[in-house]
Formats: structure tokens, C-alpha cells, sequence
């Protein structure tokens, strides 16, 4: 049977887990939808949510772009493409919302064609649009997962949580954009630098593979990004020291930022872990939206 339409849902992502560089990632619950509709030709692109004004609404739209890397990779018919976007996840915050884009497109092309890729195969393509896995790997795999390249392929693997964990997120009207956030971090560190941060990513996942979380404040801990990337979000160092004083094991960067991620015990007071948050940013004056997620297990799902 030949498949005209198809709506896909991706989740937000939060790279690098605090210690986890380019490595680690997890999917949580907030979503952006995509509809793909094959037609005869043209793209015709609308939609709804924050940000869908400043997208391309043509060919460069990533949606579209990734659709039509994979089709021509498929050596698929010419096709045209309607898209209608539903989307929660906020733009350049550091919660994937662009590999949400990507991950819709694969996976739309891939439909399309018949699903002759696996899951792990959709990765490495993501990968290759995207230049690296540890978004789009969580949002087509869900879960935590683990991200390597080798010989130009992508290895990841996913796990989930022996013991709930809940998350406070908060997303400042700030943005840093990716470029500018690899930019703040140095060539070189040292190797006491180095040591510390994959120190804290083993202990990491071996708080989250065991559940016990008693070392999962010290866990969270970074060298290799955060104490660059913080100058670049004001208010953000007072936020995640705010949120641990406020209950929560600790708060990390969420990818290349604005997005502040608290990692909160289950029974946590997250209205008071988010106001503890929200503090410097209210004295500054610079607005911000709060999300309460949770971990997604799914990852993208064909509705």
C-alpha cells in the first residue's frame, strides 16, 4: 500500500546529562508533532507554536531538507511535500528542537519508503545531518542513552531508570546559540580537568543503571562545558546552585543552553525547586517559561 500521510511525534531532548559531553542524552515529555503529506509536487509548509514564524517554509525548512536527504538516499520517486507542524519545544534553548526536525524527516522518508531502516540505522543517518548523536539519538530511541561514533557509524544504547526521577526545567528568554556556546569552550584542558568530568559521567550512569542516587548531586558535575557556557546564560550559576539548596540532587546546563535542567527525587517539591530557579531570573528581568517532565521511554512515535 502505498502511504500518502503520516504524522510523527519527536520528544525534546536534553544533551549531555551535566559531565556527559557530546556523549549522553535523554528524552523527556514535551513534543513537537509533525504531519508529512506526500502531493505531486511543490512544498507547501504551515503550522502553529513559538517559533514556527522564523522557519523556512520552503526546501530549507529541516524537516523538509532531512525528508529529502533520506528520500534521494532511498533513491526514492520525486515527490512534492505538505508539512503542518505542531510545536511545544522551544527554538535554540538547548532542548533539540532542532533534531526533533531532523528525526520527523528521516522517519517520515523512511515510512514512506517501506521502513527499510532500523531505529539504530535511523540514528547514524540523523547523526549525519545533524553532526552529532546525542539529541537525536534520545529522540528516535528515547530513554538515557550512551552515544559513540566508529568508522563512521553510530553505537548507542539506551536505558532507562531503575528508580523514578523528575525533572524541573527552566527555559530562559535568552538564547545562546550552539555555535556560540562551542565557541566559550577552550581547545585544551587540563588532564585533572578531564579526569573529573569522566569521573562524574561513570558515576552518572552507574547512579541511574543502580538507582541509587546518593551520588548523583557530586554526578552531575562538569568541567569540560558548564563553567564556560554559564557567562553566556546571567542568572543561570545562582539558578542551579538554587535549585540544590531548594531540594533537587543538582541542575545542569541542558545541551549548549539557555534550558537550566534540575534532576528532582520523585517526592521533590518541584513548585519550590522551580521558584528557587526562577529567583535570578525574576531579579534581572528576564522572562522564562517552566516545564515539570518527565523521562520518555519512546522516543519518536509514528501517531
Amino acid at each position: 500500500m502505498d502511504q500518502k500521510k503520516v504524522v510523527i511525534r519527536v520528544p525534546a531532548t536534553s544533551a549531555n546529562c551535566g559531565p556527559g559531553f557530546d556523549c549522553l542524552g535523554l528524552a523527556c515529555t514535551l513534543y513537537n508533532t509533525f504531519e508529512f503529506e506526500r502531493i505531486p509536487s511543490g512544498i507547501e509548509i504551515s503550522g502553529e507554536g513559538d517559533g514556527m514564524a522564523g522557519l523556512p517554509h520552503d526546501r530549507r525548512n529541516l524537516a523538509v531538507s532531512s525528508f529529502y536527504t533520506l528520500w534521494n538516499k532511498l533513491q526514492c520517486p520525486d515527490t512534492g511535500l505538505r508539512l503542518y507542524c505542531r510545536l511545544a519545544v522551544p527554538v535554540s534553548r538547548g532542548l533539540g528542537s532542532s533534531s526533533t526536525a531532523v528525526v520527523a524527516g528521516i522517519v517520515a522518508a523512511n515510512y514512506f519508503a517501506g521502513s527499510p531502516l532500523s531505529r539504530q540505522e535511523l540514528v547514524t543517518e540523523a547523526t549525519r545531518i545533524e553532526g552529532h548523536p546525542d539529541n537525536v539519538a534520545p529522540a528516535i530511541l528515547g530513554g538515557i542513552t550512551v552515544n559513540i561514533m566508529e568508522d563512521g557509524e553510530v553505537k548507542s544504547l539506551k536505558t532507562g531508570l531503575v528508580s523514578p526521577l523528575r525533572f524541573v526545567v527552566l527555559v530562559p528568554s535568552v538564547k545562546v546559540s550552539t555555535a556560540q556556546a562551542r565557541e566559550a569552550i577552550p581547545e585544551m584542558i587540563s588532564h585533572k580537568d578531564a579526569c573529573f568530568s569522566s569521573s562524574r559521567a561513570a558515576m552518572l550512569m552507574a547512579s541511574l543503571l543502580t538507582g541509587n542516587y546518593a551520588f548523583l548531586g557530586a554526578a552531575l558535575e562538569d568541567r569540560l562545558h558548564t563553567p564556560y557556557r554559564l557567562p553566556l546564560i546571567p542568572g543561570a550559576r545562582e539558578a542551579l546552585s538554587g535549585a540544590k539548596a531548594a531540594g533537587a540532587y543538582n541542575a545542569i546546563i541542558s545541551g549548549s543552553g539557555s534550558t537550566l535542567m534540575a534532576y528532582v527525587p520523585v517526592d521533590g517539591n518541584m513548585d519550590r525547586i522551580a521558584a528557587a530557579m526562577a529567583a535570578p531570573f525574576q531579579k534581572a528581568g528576564i522572562d522564562y517559561v517552566i516545564y515539570h517532565l518527565d523521562l520518555d521511554m519512546d522516543g519518536v512515535k509514528i501517531l
